[in-house]
């Protein structure tokens, strides 16, 4: 069975690695858990690492040769093999599998997969499980989230009240990114002693007030007054357009497919949509039909070419008659 978190750390503080780990799961997490892996093994002596990185058109006949490779210079090794997808495909689960039956003394294999379900699971992964050791790193549930928050902020020093927390962990809800970057800028901005939810609105303002993440939130929200003085504070930042119409054509896009779903919950699991956003959709697509969001999207492509200088036009101001459309449909007129 896969190890849970106290395991894991069980298993990570060990004096040997074990023959072949499998770290899967959500992105952050697995790459986080590989580096640490790999600094464990610099301080076991495993002091020579080949990464394997699996693309479509991979020679699994790689992995057996780099676990028969002999080294001149280091008597223990770490293969550090890739599999973005997860799926080594028939050649791959093969070639794991004849690995795991017979794996070479002094050498450790690391297989990290950063997508992950219960349909990856085969003969190989219970191979691997059964001759070292698989971690699947799944995203914080929803009631979660706060802890993982308060957990993040203990591992980088830092304490706060739980107000404090509780303030964080809604800012950067459900995304794990921006919460890992969070707590790093406040590790370096705040240093030590104890952070009340006041520090915390203030080391957090800047970063929450004018995000372009929180503009499209607060836009889909329906909340056009808030994101348009978020648009305004990016314009008054000097923020680029460009960069920011990618995002905002982003979420548009998502915003077109839900549309054109016929299973809206299939989409949403495919899409991937932490609950909270999955929430802030179904209320913007409840105010519009799909032509509303096409005829968006359309707009959005004039904007950029604007931006782009490939069109004449005031690309700020017609970003504007945007978000306000997004936010109230009923003002799409406003994209004439």
């Amino acid at each position: 069975m896969p190890l849970n978190h106290a395991q894991w750390q069980k298993a990570l503080a060990a004096d040997r690695l074990s023959p072949v780990y499998l770290l899967a799961g959500e992105e952050l997490l697995v790459l986080e858990a590989a580096d640490a892996l790999r600094a464990q093994a610099r301080k076991l002596d495993y002091s020579e690492r080949q990464v394997l990185d699996v693309g479509a058109h991979f020679d699994w006949d790689e992995l057996a040769r780099a676990a028969a490779g002999m080294s001149l210079f280091a008597s223990r090794r770490l293969l550090d093999l890739r599999l973005p997808t997860g799926r080594p495909g028939v050649e791959g689960a093969k070639a794991i599998t004849e690995f795991c039956a017979n794996p070479p003394p002094d050498v450790s294999l690391l297989i990290t997969a950063v997508e992950w379900s219960n349909k990856h699971e085969g003969a190989w992964t219970k191979q691997v499980d059964g001759t070292g050791c698989l971690v699947v790193f799944n995203a914080p549930r929803p009631n979660e989230w706060v802890a993982w928050v308060g957990a993040r902020l203990a591992s980088r020093g830092l304490a706060a009240t739980s107000d404090a927390v509780a303030l964080l962990a809604e800012r950067v809800e459900g995304n794990l990114l921006a919460a890992a970057q969070e707590v790093d800028k406040l590790a370096v901005l705040h240093g030590q002693g104890k952070i009340d939810a006041a520090q915390m609105e203030d080391l957090v303002a800047d970063s929450a007030r004018y995000d372009a993440f929180k503009l499209t939130d607060a836009a889909l929200g329906g909340d056009g007054a808030r994101a348009l003085r978020i648009l305004e504070g990016l314009h008054a930042e000097g923020d680029e357009l460009i960069a920011l119409m990618g995002w905002l054509v982003n979420q548009l896009q998502l915003a077109l497919r839900l549309a054109n779903a016929q299973d809206f919950a299939a989409q949403v699991r495919a899409e991937r949509l932490w609950p909270a956003r999955e929430q802030l959709f179904r209320k913007a697509l409840r105010r519009a039909p799909r032509e509303h969001w096409m005829q968006c999207l359309a707009r959005a492509a004039r904007i950029d070419r604007i931006a782009k200088g490939r069109e004449a036009g005031d690309a700020w101001l017609e970003t504007q008659r945007l978000i306000a459309a997004i936010a109230e449909p009923r003002a799409a007129q406003a994209l004439i």
